[in-house]
């Protein structure tokens, strides 16, 4: 099975060892999102909820990219700093998901890059 790589400017840019995601047969694996602009590689906000909906701009991106589209996605992990903002992350997902919804783990973490207040990584799969 042969890997392709998915690469797409309305993303932000990897900013580390690794690719925006990675397509492997129907599954594609995306690598987590923090709420960068894509343009200016900044932060958007310092509002969570900013911050989320750039997150699944910048999920929904990369699943297009990847011939794909929210409908796809069949595992979600949220990164978290604060679970606080738990409760915004489901409202944001709820705009842009509809049932049946991906799996889903969130996980409570210590700290993100650049400070952010959350992650998401996800699976694919891509029929056909």
């Amino acid at each position: 099975m042969t890997r392709q790589v998915v690469v797409t400017k309305n993303a932000p840019g990897a900013i580390g060892a690794y690719s925006q995601a990675v397509k492997c047969g129907s599954t594609v694996y995306l690598s987590g999102q923090i709420p960068l602009d894509p343009e200016s590689m900044e932060v958007v906000s310092d509002d969570p909820h900013a911050q989320i909906v750039q997150v699944f701009k910048n999920l929904k991106a990369v699943c297009e990219a990847a011939g794909g589209s929210f409908a796809d996605v069949v595992k979600l992990n949220v990164y978290l700093p604060d679970l606080a903002h738990f409760p915004l992350v489901n409202d944001v997902m709820a705009e842009h998901f509809d049932e049946p919804y991906p799996a889903r783990a969130a996980i409570g973490v210590a700290s993100l890059p650049k400070g952010v207040a959350v992650e998401v990584e996800g699976i694919m799969h891509i029929e056909g």
